[in-house]
């Protein structure tokens, strides 16, 4: 499924697309839409603000942070809430966000952060130790508070805040991600009036109470977000006045508004397609970005959903339940025919769990190990497992039927559907059928455990521990009827011991060991699939936008960043002067194209979490 970017439509989570002033305009953001194919053009703002829109093909699953897991809905979290922690964009090491200063006891299980004292709220509220306190403790005794992020304070004895600067937080046994806790800290004043954490969406209300760089002013779902600028946020307003994601459920028609100039950015879903993104190369007033990406693409198999109480559910196809099935499944896909034939080029082959972005955790296999492609030897561990062919060359399940596996897939991905169609054809040359199922919304079927296998991917941070935390035990659902923080319902006691180890190991280098044991379990376990690394394929209007930082800053995205610098930092292209905001901060603008593998994340201080969504797609 998928920071999520992941794809379950809880989904590839970065799909953006903006729309800003034009050369000597200040533009204003239309809100027209698919469901309104009239989209006004970028016009001059009567009131002279700047508005940047930027489109996305990913709707809202929540504006709650409690609750949020796509791409889209986390990165809109990241400019309403700050974090204890933030990540530098050009080396992603752990810098300041709500907190100047982080530290451990001696036995590493007390850690004392200084919450700043010129953080406010935006009804003028101060911003405190106690609504980082309350936040944390919200989550560790509210099951629903604890829905997205839960597995952050799963560890936590109790946190206090014993002055208005001095948070306090005290573990149960050693933790690795302190400085890599990406939780959104929301007010307590605001948010202790809600009674129903699991129910409550945060979207009824405007503008929501916020401290990042920009305050959430109006939202319509499927059709747009809006948020405007912070003028009091502590590191600096952002240069334009009104930030717009604008929902596209075309991503052609995205690159088309693109070209009219009715928006400025525009990602795709997650990234443009190959034939998006060389249709634009050398058009006039466009700049295409093509870097490594953060996220991965997969194919996942059901391996039976279940609920911590052992109850099971969903109708995954049994067969599946074989190692030697999923095993074979994945030797007849051809993931060197994807990279060409699907992204052009525009990827990496698909080997451990996490990119080779984050040099330190990225595993292959050996060359004896790895599941290459080989149609035959496919056939041979299906013939093995007792799944022959029959007279008809149609494979056979236990019940005497043809095998034909429904693959979810996500209706507004191309890749999804380019890929669905060459599964027909390597597994129907096994004998086994493909039903595409490509929806809109892929969460229902896929929460309910009703699939048999399905495009996942997700976006991963610097540090992996919550990509890696989705596929334990205790992210299972407690029900049948409740929603977990599972990605795929993956419950392996070996995979467990290996995920609790990493988390309470400081040294960089033997937790990056463990971290790469826990990539070869789930590679040997045959449940996930990872096909390819798509690059971050994007591209904006340089008459609309002057420059905008990419991360990291040598050959880096501008969609879905484990942070808020791309649209903080963001300067109209007819603003005179540089951007103050990026060269106070250090923060380096504009857009490198190239490949580069980053380094070792190095000390503890560098680690920090996922793309939220990871952030699923």
């Amino acid at each position: 499924m998928g920071t999520n970017d992941q794809k379950r439509s809880l989904p590839h989570g970065l799909r953006l697309v903006a729309l800003a002033g034009a050369a000597a305009l200040t533009l204003t953001a239309g809100l027209a839409t698919p469901l309104d194919p009239a989209p006004q053009q970028a016009r001059a703002a009567d009131d002279g603000k700047k508005v940047l829109t930027v489109a996305v093909a990913q709707s809202v699953d929540s504006l709650s942070p409690f609750l949020a897991v796509r791409l889209l809905s986390t990165s809109i979290h990241r400019l309403m809430y700050e974090y204890l922690t933030n990540y530098d964009p050009k080396d992603n090491h752990a810098i300041p966000g709500l907190a100047t200063k982080w530290e451990p006891s001696p036995d590493k299980l007390t850690w004392t952060y200084t919450i700043r004292d010129n953080s406010k709220w935006s009804d003028g509220e101060q911003a405190t130790a106690e609504d980082a306190a309350w936040t944390f403790n919200k989550m560790m005794t509210d099951t629903g508070a604890a829905t997205a992020n839960g597995s952050y304070v799963g560890n936590f004895r109790k946190v206090t805040a014993p002055s208005p600067t001095k948070l306090v937080i005290e573990l149960k046994k050693p933790q690795a991600t302190m400085a890599a806790l990406d939780v959104p800290i929301v007010p307590k004043h605001v948010w202790e009036k809600v009674s129903d954490f699991s129910e409550f969406n945060n979207d009824k209300s405007f503008p929501v109470v916020g401290n990042g760089p920009f305050v959430l002013s109006g939202y319509k779902a499927d059709s747009y977000v809006r948020l405007k600028a912070n003028k009091s946020f502590w590191r600096g307003s952002p240069k334009f006045d009104e930030l717009v994601f604008r929902y596209y459920k075309d991503q052609d028609a995205a690159v088309s508004a693109l070209r009219k100039g009715e928006v400025s950015f525009v990602a795709g879903s997650p990234s443009l397609t190959p034939a998006q993104a060389e249709s634009l190369k050398g058009a006039e007033n466009i700049q295409v970005n093509d870097a490594p990406g953060r996220r991965f693409y997969a194919l996942a198999t059901n391996p039976g959903a279940k609920a911590k109480n052992g109850e099971k559910f969903g109708d995954g196809h049994p067969s599946l339940l074989d190692q030697r099935v999923r095993n074979a499944l994945f030797r007849a896909v051809d993931r060197e025919a994807i990279i060409d034939k699907v992204f052009r080029g525009h990827a990496v082959e698909g080997e451990g769990y996490i990119p080779p972005r984050f040099q330190d955790y990225f595993w292959k296999p050996s060359a004896d190990r790895k599941l290459a492609y080989d149609p035959a030897e496919a056939a041979r561990l299906l013939d093995q497992a007792g799944y022959k062919k029959n007279g008809d060359g149609k494979r056979v399940g236990k019940d005497g039927k043809p095998i034909t596996y429904r693959v979810l897939c996500h209706a507004t991905d191309p890749n999804d559907k380019a890929v669905g169609k060459y599964l027909q054809e390597w597994w129907g040359e096994l004998g086994i059928g493909v039903q595409l199922n490509c929806l809109d919304n892929v969460t229902d079927p896929w929460l309910a455990g009703k699939y048999d296998l399905a495009f996942d991917g997700w976006s991963v941070n610097p540090d992996p521990d919550f990509v890696l935390s989705i596929h334990t035990c205790g992210a299972l659902p407690a029900t049948p009827e409740e929603t977990g923080a599972t990605d795929n319902f993956i419950c392996d006691k070996k995979y467990d011991e290996l995920y609790a180890r990493q988390l309470t190991e400081y040294d960089p280098a033997k937790r990056a060991d463990i971290v790469k044991q826990m990539e070869s379990r789930l590679y040997d376990l045959g449940y996930m699939n990872v096909m390819a690394y798509p690059n971050a394929v994007e591209a904006f209007r340089t008459d609309q936008i002057k420059s905008i930082t990419t991360m990291p800053a040598k050959a880096g995205n501008i969609y879905g960043q484990d942070g808020y610098w791309s649209w903080w930092s963001a300067v109209p292209a007819d603003s005179g002067g540089s951007s103050d905001n990026a060269s106070s901060t250090g923060v380096v603008v504009g857009i490198v194209a190239g490949v580069v593998i980053l380094g070792g994340l190095g000390a503890l201080a560098a680690m920090r979490r996922r793309a939220t969504a990871e952030e699923r797609e």
